[in-house]
Order: C-alpha cells, then structure tokens, then sequence
C-alpha cells in the first residue's frame, strides 16, 4: 500500500544506526526493531492502534528509529506513520527531552497525561511505568541523559545530597523563559551528531557542550528542586558560604587565612572569593574582619571591666588602637568603653 510522502530524512543519518520496517508484524508484541537496534538495552514494545493495519503490507517504512550514543548523551530520530502506543523496558537511567516535528505525541504515566506537539515538549524517564502513544505521521528527535549526570550537576549546584528523587514535569513549553534555550541546545545537540565530524567525535567539545545542556535542563525545565535551586541562586547563600562563616566564628580567636578557610569551606580559594562577592558582597578577609568585630562586641557586652578593652581586641588580631576604634563606632554606633560601660551598670 502506498503511503502519502512525509517530510523525514533518515536516509541522510550516516552517523546513527536505522532501523525501518514496513512490516507491521515486526512492531507486534516484543518489538523486532529493538532487536536490531544496535547497542540498545531496553526491550520496546510497539502497538499499531489501528487492528486494520496489522496484516497489511505497505511499500514505505511505517516505522523508523535512528540512534547515536555519545558520552552521556544518546539521540534519537522517531517516525511513526500511524498512531502506535509504546511502551519501555529497562531500568529508567535515562531521560528524554523529546521535541515533535510533526504531528503529537501523548506520554501517560502515573496516572497522569501530557501531549507533546511543536510548541511543547515532552520530558520522561523510559522505563518508569510510563506508555508513549504517537498521532498518526508523527516524527521526532529525542535527546536523552543519564540520569547520574544530571543529578550529580544538580547536587553540586546545590552543594548538597539529594533527599527526593529528581522528577521533572512531564510537559515543558518551549516559549518559557530558558525552555526556549534548552530547545535551541536539544537541536544543536541533534545537528551536531548528526556530523561526522562534529561534537559527538570529539570529547573535550562534547563534555563542555553535555555541561551546558544539563544546566540548561536544570534551569530550564521545570522539576522536583526547582524552588530549592532558584533560592539559591537568587538569594540564599551556598552551603561553601555558610561553612566558611561557622569555621570563622568558631576560629575567630585563632590566626587565620584564607586557605584554611577554603579549605574548611570545601571550596578553592578562588570560588570561596567569588561566592563571597556574590552572595555578601565583600571579600572572605573582609567577612572575618566583621565577624572578629562581633565577637569583640559581644564579649565586651558581657562584661569585661577587669580586662583592658586592648587585651580584648588584640585577642581577635585587633593591634591597632584607633583603626579598631573607628571601626567599632561605626559598626555599633559606640565606642569599645561605651559597651564596656553599658554592660557594667547594675
């Protein structure tokens, strides 16, 4: 039977492993396809919605699956030529960014549905009880990631283990905020291995360029920590911060620097500077420089007429009486022996 032409280039993916059939018995039970897919290792099942059509024999593909795995990445073209219900195998490792070119797919899994189309895309794990069911003429390009890789960038994000799984919507619009440039990443990224020469051969571009696309995923696509990481990057202070002014408080008597500080803090010297400026506005020395302050204040609130004001500030590396003076002022609004005095009254 003679199928009407549908816009699909499949026979210019020398890079990927194609399969095509255009027998609908090699799409019944186990899939045949997943058979012959090179490399593949999950078992897909596909299902012709259409009973009609199962002993029907056609003259073009009705089917077609191109793959290319590189690095932590695998992509993927999908042609489906009449409406097929799919469904995955395998240990969900993955996940798929699925973008449609042509027509609709509906992703249905833990009770719920979501239909991808060319102004939205889909975001799933293979293999999690979850079902694709294609229109017909649906073609589409699916980028899929290791899982490890993503949470691994997300935990260094937040410096900090995942407590829940990482869990993404299952629908994402294309046209919200950076949505559209992970859409333009996920191209790219099919362009590019689509090149025999392009980024999926050569490691140090693909690593950089797989390093961009997952914090593009984490920025862009909505998921489980996404009020977590947006906190943070918009306000509240890294764990490397909060480290570093707890080891300061604790040390502040003792003679610091900043080496000990990254180190303490878990971070190098460089992003321990840069995280400072950013999140508090002043540089580490600076950070301590305050936090020395307060604990002088504090000790000299608790009543200190017994021990000279100069003992107590070269305590914590105060050895210049008038700078240590001026800065106290300004600080608290009064001199060292104003606090001295306020906290000796009855």
């Amino acid at each position: 039977m003679p199928l009407p032409a549908l816009p699909t280039h499949f026979d210019r993916l020398t890079t990927f492993s194609v399969v095509r059939t255009n027998d609908p018995a090699e799409l019944d039970g186990r899939s045949r396809v997943s058979d012959r897919l090179a490399g593949s290792g999950r078992a897909y099942r596909y299902q012709l919605r259409d009973r009609s059509l199962w002993r029907m024999r056609f003259d073009e593909p009705i089917f077609s699956l191109a793959t290319r795995s590189a690095g932590a990445i695998v992509a993927s073209h999908g042609e489906s030529r009449f409406a097929t219900e799919v469904s995955i195998e395998g240990d969900g490792d993955l996940f798929c960014f699925a973008t449609l070119l042509h027509g609709d797919v509906t992703l249905i899994g833990q009770g719920q549905a979501a239909t991808g189309t060319a102004s939205r895309g889909l975001v799933f794990r293979p293999g999690q009880d979850t079902r694709l069911v294609t229109s017909d003429d649906s073609l589409r390009t699916n980028v899929f990631i290791k899982v490890a890789e993503v949470e691994h960038a997300l935990e260094h994000m937040l410096d900090a283990r995942l407590r829940k799984p990482l869990e993404f919507r299952p629908s994402l619009a294309w046209s919200d905020g950076l949505a559209g440039s992970l859409k333009f990443q996920l191209d790219l990224m099919m362009r590019e291995f689509e090149r025999p020469d392009g980024i999926a051969d050569n490691v140090v571009a693909l690593a950089s360029t797989t390093d961009l696309l997952v914090a593009l995923i984490l920025r862009g696509a909505p998921h489980s920590h996404s009020d977590h990481l947006h906190l943070g990057a918009d306000g509240a202070a890294p764990a490397y911060v909060q480290r570093a002014e707890e080891f300061m408080r604790v040390h502040g008597a003792d003679p610091l620097r900043i080496p000990d500080i990254a180190v303490a803090a878990g971070c190098s010297v460089r992003t321990l500077g840069a995280v400072f400026k950013r999140f508090r506005g002043r540089t580490p020395l600076a950070a301590l420089h305050a936090i020395r302050l307060e604990q002088v204040h504090a000790e000299l609130c608790r009543g200190t007429a017994d021990i000279p004001v100069g003992t107590v500030a070269r305590r914590y590396g105060f050895t210049n009486a008038s700078r240590f003076a001026s800065a106290f002022r300004r600080r608290f609004g009064e001199t060292p022996l104003d606090a001295v005095r306020r906290a000796s009254r009855p």
